[in-house]
């Protein structure tokens, strides 16, 4: 008799959870009317994603301790459900950010948002090359259709070919350093390539090197961030909120896994790369944004500065880094997502893309708004009653507790330099209107109004309460970083 693995479907469910939201709001672009078109595709994807959340909830209190499945392709563990949870619900606020957009294929969008948050959460369970790599081109594949989505919008499909280019080069370099792992090792696993321990052996670190690179690509990090601005400048701006807070949350979660656990002998080495990557982006990023007009560039250079807070956490290469990882990445996401939708309304206002000086007066005419986006703005800058504040205080105290002692020091004088443009925005805000600044009619329904406000507040929400609840988030991600071999 042929014998079958057993499959765990409960830590299968949150993608199959997706994946069905996908097959559901894809068959509602032939099979719903138009007019209710929307709402159905919306509504089947915001399901999708809340059953994701709540059943990596469920993985996530059911699993003591990491379970390694489907002959060693995938792990259940904490640290994939809360990474799975984070990304579940940031998905659902994407949903709600972008009911108000206009599109013709909008069952279409909705079924690649949720196949690629499908391939997302696939991709932090992966244990080997093999499924890390299929996981990766999963949902990036979804993404580079995504960003073109739009059609008649040339910006949105010179973005994707640009993406395509890029991230095609990213996925041929890490998957040429997989080869290169197994070559030296003759294991895929990411547990099993760490039992072989084969030292110094040159086709081990030139992998290592490769796949460090290549996981660069994809979490925006200089000099890896050649694709960022553009593609966040041009593909729409819900889509490229979905990118700065899940895909980053994604790749950083999978990287902080193989280092931590396929390459534990060679720590000194990976760590002090790392950390030279998070300080080229933390310089490169608030440096180039200082110069920035356009919002959406501006807050594309502010994702790589904060990859290379991220970066920070994951060279400590401790239980206290992945906490400070996991933790900053609540606050994170609810802010990049906040100001993105901010920005969307003021894109439908003025019915182009939106410059900085376009904020003028945005404070005094839509108070909500303005008084969410310099929420998120200051939380971006790290000030306290917002979750940044602790989000970076957790990282310093991971990196000096591992002794890179200078990386607190970097990352402090980083933070310095991003007030010149986070403050900038909140300036702009309470500018009173431009004489050049022309509004145009909405032509928006109430209840459009009400979902995207909804989302906005919703992040505002997690990025105050993650300041005002920061230990019980910090308890989850002690509990999640518990289960990598530190």
């Amino acid at each position: 008799m042929i014998e079958t693995p057993s499959v765990d479907w409960l830590a299968l469910s949150p993608t199959l959870a997706l994946l069905g939201a996908s097959g559901v709001a894809l068959l509602s672009a032939v099979l719903v009317p138009q007019w209710m078109r929307r709402g159905a595709a919306a509504g089947v994807a915001l399901a999708g994603f809340a059953l994701a959340a709540v059943l990596a909830g469920m993985v996530f209190e059911q699993t003591p301790s990491p379970d390694v499945l489907l002959a060693e392709s995938m792990v259940r563990d904490r640290l994939s459900a809360l990474a799975q949870a984070i990304l579940a619900i940031t998905g659902a606020a994407v949903v709600l950010a972008s009911f108000s957009e206009k599109r013709r294929n909008v069952g279409e969008y909705y079924a690649l948002l949720t196949a690629a948050g499908a391939g997302m959460v696939f991709f932090v369970g992966a244990e080997n090359l093999m499924t890390l790599f299929l996981g990766l081109e999963w949902f990036s594949l979804c993404l580079y259709i995504l960003v073109a989505i739009d059609t008649e919008r040339e910006t949105g499909l010179e973005a994707s070919l640009k993406y395509l280019i890029v991230g095609g080069f990213g996925s041929a370099i890490l998957l040429f350093g997989s080869a290169l792992v197994y070559g030296a090792t003759g294991e895929l696993g990411f547990s099993q390539i760490a039992e072989v321990g084969t030292g110094d052996d040159a086709f081990l670190l030139a992998g290592l090197a490769m796949i460090l690179a290549g996981l660069a690509f994809k979490v925006s990090a200089a000099p890896f961030h050649m694709w960022t601005p553009d593609v966040y400048q041009g593909a729409p701006t819900s889509v490229t909120a979905f990118m700065a807070a899940a895909t980053k949350t994604a790749a950083m979660v999978a990287t902080f896994r193989i280092l931590v656990t396929a390459f534990p002998d060679e720590s000194e080495l990976w760590t002090i790369a790392v950390a030279v990557i998070a300080c080229v982006s933390l310089a490169w990023g608030n440096l180039a944004a200082l110069a920035q007009r356009d919002l959406k560039r501006l807050l594309a250079y502010s994702s790589i500065s904060h990859a290379g807070f991220l970066l920070i956490a994951i060279s400590a290469a401790s239980e206290r880094g992945g906490e400070a990882l996991l933790y900053y990445l609540v606050p994170y996401s609810a802010m990049s997502v906040g100001a993105f939708a901010v920005v969307a309304v003021r894109e439908r206002e003025l019915g182009r893309p939106a410059a900085l000086d376009d904020l003028a007066g945005m404070g005094w005419e839509r108070p909500f708004y303005g008084i969410a986006l310099w929420l998120f703005m200051l939380g971006f800058a790290g000030f306290p009653l917002t979750g940044g504040f602790f989000g970076k205080l957790f990282v310093f105290s991971a990196a000096y507790d591992a002794g890179d002692w200078w990386l607190v020091l970097v990352g402090v004088a980083a933070t310095a330099v991003s007030l010149g443009y986070y403050l900038n925005v909140v300036r702009w805000l309470y500018i009173r209107t431009a004489p050049d600044t022309r509004l145009v009619a909405v032509g928006g329904s109430p209840s459009r109004d009400l979902v995207l406000g909804t989302a906005v507040g919703l992040a505002a929400a997690v990025t105050v309460g993650s300041f005002v609840f920061a230990q019980p988030i910090l308890d989850l991600a002690s509990d999640a970083a518990q289960s990598l071999p530190f």
